[in-house]
């Protein structure tokens, strides 16, 4: 038990996925898990410990924005014995060639955040995900016909879609960047920090070059294939 988690040790799962909003965790453990069980509900962020095809997982709700999800990841990495997060999330993306509803595997996460530099003196401004849990992914997403684009993306502060583009994009030293989001950076800096893995999945929900909305099924179907993904990946981890 720790500030923010009231969970045991045998509450938590060695493998979380963790979604930022914590109806999607009571939506992924509703529809995917079998004798699924609320661990934790400490400030409304909901995790759920379950079974996928047999295998113990659980999903942890994380937040928004770098703060949160490095006191989650943190507390969970250190105190519960986890060893693998993997983020399922949305984001946008500034990508010519990115569409809407593509799925992104993060391979490394760039930020201006000083969240490092404030938790141990790292200076650093990029850090990559785990090389394991991401071939993992690439070929289970090739087992399951799911096109998976992968590369660096971007952690955010803000909500780009508030603030100049333009502005935005000179924080950054280059435009191969596939998406933006707000949380990886600090999932993946604490990971490093604890020798542990991380990777990040991404359903890009909004972008600059196509002006159009996606509906809420095409949301939900997207994101179903994102989380089955997420899912039968687990079932591949020792």
């Amino acid at each position: 038990m720790t500030a923010h988690i009231e969970s045991s040790k045998d509450d938590i799962a060695k493998v979380v996925l963790m979604p930022g909003d914590p109806l999607r965790a009571k939506y992924i453990a509703e529809h995917f898990l079998t004798d699924y069980r609320l661990v934790n509900s400490v400030r409304n962020m909901f995790a759920y410990t379950g079974y996928y095809k047999g295998n113990k997982v659980t999903v942890f709700s994380s937040g928004m924005g770098i703060p949160s999800i490095g006191i989650y990841a943190y507390e969970l990495f250190k105190f519960y014995d986890v060893e693998k997060i993997i983020r399922i999330g949305t984001s946008g993306t500034i990508h010519k060639d990115v569409k809407l509803l593509d799925v992104i595997l993060a391979t490394s996460a760039y930020s201006v955040s000083t969240f490092p530099l404030l938790f141990d003196g790292d200076t650093d401004k990029e850090y990559e995900s785990s090389c394991e849990l991401n071939n993992l992914i690439m070929e289970k997403g090739h087992e399951l016909g799911v096109n998976i684009k992968a590369g660096k993306i971007i952690t955010s502060d803000v909500f780009d879609p508030y603030v100049d583009g333009e502005k935005f994009m000179n924080n950054f030293p280059n435009d191969e960047f596939l998406a933006s989001e707000m949380e990886a950076f600090a999932l993946f800096y604490i990971a490093k920090k604890l020798e542990k893995q991380a990777s990040c999945l991404l359903t890009v929900s909004d972008s600059i070059y196509e002006n159009k909305k996606i509906t809420t099924i095409e949301r939900q179907n997207n994101l179903k294939d994102m989380i089955e993904l997420a899912l039968e990946s687990c079932l591949e981890v020792e």
